[in-house]
């Protein structure tokens, strides 16, 4: 028997504030199900596919069934989810013939891979035929095989914030569940996130541009930018957007953080956008041209009044956390057939 003052210290709860769960010691478990169904929602809704025979895009999600919940042991995430979905989708053809048919989802859940995932692409009863299911059953198919994966990493990374408590000495244990992603992506910081004293002096800016081909719709692309569901999946961190005029975002733990100060509608965002470690109150101004090339869209990012010491960072930041990233998320890099 211990003495007093003596014990195992996984049952001192004096040595956490609210005396709970010290060191995470016990099973804890949250229900994820009303989140994970509003989420899944948002993510296929307006989905968009198309070629040169028209294009397609999921218009209703009708049936979300299933059920999503996280478990905590000992500092470790286990995930559990199953779900059955079932929606709509409209397609139009380049002459203006509109399409309607159904998508079925048996088995999203944590047993299957994403490869391993069936999706069944069907026409409504008496619609006449059109190629353009057979652009649902492959692009289409592919596309939502990538939506439905980054549901995954949104409730690895929205929906368990606060499961792992902090331990006595007040530092969380590190989930299991982290990526290499979450771990490179604070290099964008260079170390510290806090940001550097206002030193109220002029510093030099340059300007330069940028170009990258994204194998999707203007509108689309456009979307992936403003919706914040989509911003946290390519990102794979917290994020906070206001997709309007004058909204803010803060990306990537706050390493990254700005304002929207012009939005047209699948064609351009302009925006002041700034690295959390550069001096206080500068941004730079950030402005994304979207043109459409047939299947393709070319998105011409313009920099102005980047620090001249931070342009090939700024560069490569881009280039990694939002081009690559978009692309890998999404599928915009790759042709699928």
């Amino acid at each position: 028997m211990a003495k007093w003052g003596e014990g195992d210290p996984r049952w001192i709860v004096e040595e956490r504030a609210d005396a709970t769960n010290v060191n995470n010691w016990h099973w804890t478990e949250r229900d994820a199900t009303n989140w994970s169904s509003d989420k899944l929602k948002s993510l296929l809704l307006g989905l968009t596919v198309e070629n040169e025979e028209g294009a397609c895009e999921v218009t209703e999600v009708g049936k979300v069934e299933g059920e999503a919940s996280i478990n905590n042991r000992k500092g470790k995430l286990i995930f559990f989810y199953e779900w059955t979905l079932k929606a709509t989708w409209t397609g139009t053809s380049k002459s203006g013939i509109v399409y309607k048919g159904s998508i079925d989802v048996p088995n999203l859940s944590d047993e299957n891979d994403m490869d391993d995932l069936d999706i069944n692409v069907t026409m409504n009863k008496d619609e006449p035929e059109t190629p353009l299911l057979a652009l649902m059953r492959s692009t289409g198919a592919d596309r939502l095989r990538v939506v439905l994966g980054s549901y995954l990493g949104l409730l690895q990374t929205e929906f368990t914030q606060g499961m792992i408590l902090p331990t006595a000495n007040g530092v969380s244990k590190p989930q299991s569940s982290q990526s290499k992603t979450n771990l490179d992506k604070t290099q964008i910081s260079s170390g510290t996130t806090a940001p550097p004293p206002n030193t109220g002096v002029k510093i030099p800016t340059c300007k330069f541009s940028m170009r990258e081909t994204f194998l999707t719709s203007p509108a689309e692309l456009y979307r992936v930018f403003l919706n914040q569901e989509m911003v946290q999946a390519f990102t794979h961190a917290q994020a906070t957007v206001e997709p309007e005029k004058g909204g803010r975002f803060r990306l990537l733990d706050g390493n990254v953080l700005g304002e929207f100060t012009e939005l047209v509608p699948d064609e351009r965002l302009v925006m002041r956008w700034r690295y959390n470690t550069w001096p206080c109150e500068h941004y730079a101004t950030i402005s994304l041209t979207l043109s459409d090339r047939a299947s393709e869209t070319e998105l011409k990012a313009e920099f102005r009044g980047v620090p001249t010491n931070e342009e090939e960072r700024t560069r490569q930041g881009w280039q990694r956390y939002y081009f690559e990233a978009i692309k890998q998320t999404f599928g915009f890099g790759a042709r699928l057939y």
